[in-house]
């Protein structure tokens, strides 16, 4: 006993002894380590990080070098990170897909065999349907981006709204099902911990996910070779340990079916099989993810994506089926507090060698990539609300790249949104799968539907159009009936939550692609007489002289609010300002970042803005000249530029438009970034005079 006691504090010791040492480590790293490759405005070193930009650059990363022409190949994926990345959350369907198909036969078990067949040529189908559409959509063909291209722009917004709800169950539903595969393994008294570890996991995601989608998918990419070597061991071993009983289960199958048909007639039992199979539908989740990812794909895109859907659509029929067949099989029934893939495992170890050792394994790797699984929510979800905050039905602020190329606010907000799910459901999987799966369905339906339309409108064009529309038919029937049915069954037990929240989601895009309108209309009745103002004859070509007072104006593309400024600087200051320099930096969204070239493109399309307002001041006979920066913080990168200029024109004051309402309301700040708010402090703080020009919309 005493050498136990002192064995425990021995190990202990060690624990805390290497704990201690790992943080000083750690701590040193992170007062060592600042962003690589940025320097002062002053050119003498890297500068002076506060404690929380070290703390951020230790966990998230320095920023991304944008003048690296490489950049893109190098955080892009091949297809197996991928798969690893995208098809981990169709895979890991399989943890809670076939469970509930499977509970819903009852004692009518017989069925699994032709539900297994029925689910791997359901996931091939849908998954030879999206690659179909990738090819038609080789920039990303998402539900929103189909909908919206071929069905309308309204109809876009409902397959958009419901993918944003979806993209947040995804990251629930699959950290919830992680915690009960973990768990399983644990006593019942240490079930108290699941939800607290649920919400740890989540947390964990997230900071990896700001960090970048390549380095989180490394990350995670041991966790999943050791579910697909143990699941491919368990599924081909449950099958070939009862090879001997093939006869005597099929004979079992035949008797049984004939019971059930004395008992419920054949449309009763076929009924029931429609009912297991689409109440199994959370099976065919995540199948979408690969055509929404498009954005991350390694080039050449589109055979990267096909590939990885074929990854994804092979090795989830295999998992999702196999299963399937093993519960049949090996006579799993379910177990209270333990997932059915844990009791089959439990019974096939039983034949095994290292079977503790495979159990651990299969179960700890089950629970982590249905951890994995969840990164599909934070790579596409902040996608989907980028394309629509790009299409102004969200607000544009999500579009916007952090400085390591992530949709910065799109993650956070993916991540809180799956908390907030997480701790109403109480991590609850069955009624988190209803919800999950309604929005799902309802996607991939006018996705299929979407397809339909466009191969009738252009089958002069395609010699195999036939084949095609068949495929998209089915498919759009499988889906719509696993729709209908999720829907009538499981409405009252969580399905009215999904459809009421999409509703709200829904109505809030129309409210603010309302508000954009109004203020772009209005915007453009002011302005609409800037651009016939007339010029003096011969104007100039000469440039500012940096000896005489100059007029920076800070502009994003050239347009009625640049212009505005530009006169109100000479209405409001008559001869005072011999010159002007227009100022602008270009702003690396979601929407610009499609691949490799980027930044070029960028620059060329704001040096062209710029040499617009160039030649109109010059027009009116003010010399003018411009200067440019490329980033993904516009105040950041602003501050930076205005600072240079201030360095090479010592007699600078600082222009900005702004748009002004007449009445404030608390949403504006969130809908317009206020980015002229913020240089104006900047600057100003740095000792320089900054003059806000107001844009009034009443």
């Amino acid at each position: 006993m005493v050498s136990l006691i002192l064995h425990h504090r021995v190990v202990v010791g060690l624990v805390l002894l290497g704990a201690a040492l790992l943080a000083t480590f750690l701590f040193r790293r992170w007062r060592r380590r600042g962003p690589k490759g940025v320097h002062d405005l002053e050119g003498t070193g890297p500068p002076r990080l506060d404690g929380w930009t070290r703390l951020r650059y230790f966990f998230i990363g320095p920023p991304r070098d944008l003048q690296d022409r490489s950049l893109y190949h190098h955080i892009s994926l091949i297809a197996f990170l991928a798969w690893v990345g995208l098809g981990a959350d169709g895979l890991s369907s399989s943890a809670y897909g076939p469970e509930e198909a499977f509970k819903q036969l009852g004692e009518h078990g017989y069925l699994a065999i032709g539900l297994a067949l029925l689910m791997a040529m359901t996931v091939l189908i849908i998954s030879a349907g999206y690659s179909r559409i990738i090819e038609q959509f080789p920039h990303g063909g998402g539900g929103y981006v189909v909908a919206t291209k071929l069905l309308g722009k309204r109809v876009g917004v409902v397959s958009g709204s419901a993918l944003l709800v979806d993209y947040v169950l995804t990251i629930t539903v699959s950290i919830a099902a992680a915690g009960d595969a973990l768990f399983s393994l644990l006593p019942a008294h240490h079930h108290r911990w699941k939800l607290a570890a649920e919400v740890g996991f989540i947390v964990i995601l997230l900071l990896l996910n700001l960090r970048g989608v390549k380095e989180s998918v490394i990350a995670l990419t041991p966790i999943f070779l050791i579910f697909v070597v143990t699941h491919v061991i368990l599924i081909a071993g449950g099958i070939f340990a009862h090879a001997g009983q093939f006869p005597e289960t099929m004979r079992s199958a035949r008797t049984g079916f004939s019971g059930g048909i004395s008992a419920l007639g054949l449309g009763g039992l076929g009924l029931l099989f429609i009912r297991a199979f689409s109440l199994g539908g959370g099976t065919y989740t995540g199948i979408e993810a690969v055509s929404n990812g498009l954005a991350i794909m390694r080039e050449p895109r589109v055979r990267t994506a096909k590939r990885t859907m074929l990854y994804m659509g092979t090795s989830l029929a295999f998992t999702a089926s196999g299963l399937l067949f093993c519960y049949l099989l090996w006579h799993v029934t379910p177990v209270e507090g333990k997932t059915m893939n844990a009791v089959l495992t439990e019974r096939f170890i039983e034949v095994v060698p290292l079977g503790r050792v495979f159990l651990w394994l299969t179960l700890i790797s089950e629970g982590a990539l249905l951890v994995v699984a969840a990164q599909a929510g934070f790579v596409d979800g902040p996608r989907v609300l980028a394309n629509m905050a790009v299409d102004s039905w969200m607000p544009r602020r999500f579009a916007a790249f952090s400085d390591r190329l992530t949709t910065q606010n799109g993650i956070v907000l993916m991540g809180l949104a799956a908390l907030a799910a997480l701790l109403y459901t109480k991590g609850n999987v069955d009624e988190i799968v209803v919800m999950y799966s309604i929005n799902v369905f309802l996607t991939f339906s006018l996705s299929m539907l979407a397809m339909i339309r466009h191969t009738w409108q252009s089958r002069t064009q395609h010699r195999l159009w036939g084949w095609r529309m068949a495929l998209f038919l089915i498919s759009f029937l499988l889906c719509v009936t696993i729709l209908t049915i999720t829907v009538i069954e499981k409405f009252l037990l969580g399905g009215w939550i999904t459809l009421v929240v999409t509703g709200i989601v829904m109505n809030l895009c129309f409210l603010i692609r309302w508000h954009y309108d109004t203020v772009t209309g209005k915007l453009t009745q002011l302005y609409r007489q800037l651009t016939d103002t007339p010029t003096l004859q011969g104007g100039t070509t000469a440039e500012p002289d940096p000896l005489k007072p100059v007029g920076a104006i800070l502009v994003a593309g050239y347009g009625g609010l640049g212009l505005h400024t530009f006169l109100s600087i000479f209405r409001g200051f008559p001869s005072h300002f011999k010159g002007v320099v227009f100022v602008s930096v270009g702003v690396i969204d979601s929407q610009q970042f499609k691949g490799e070239g980027t930044v070029e493109a960028l620059k060329a399309s704001v040096e062209e803005n710029l040499k617009k307002y160039v030649d109109f001041s010059r027009s009116q006979g003010v010399p003018a000249a411009f200067r440019m920066a490329i980033g993904t913080d516009a105040v950041a990168e602003a501050e930076k530029l205005c600072l240079q200029v201030a360095k090479e024109f010592p007699h600078v004051t600082f222009f900005a438009g702004k748009v002004l309402f007449e009445k404030e309301k608390w949403y504006q700040n969130l809908l317009h970034n206020e980015t002229a708010m913020a240089i104006q402090k900047r600057l100003q703080w740095a000792g320089k005079m900054v003059v806000v020009v107001p844009a009034r919309v009443s």
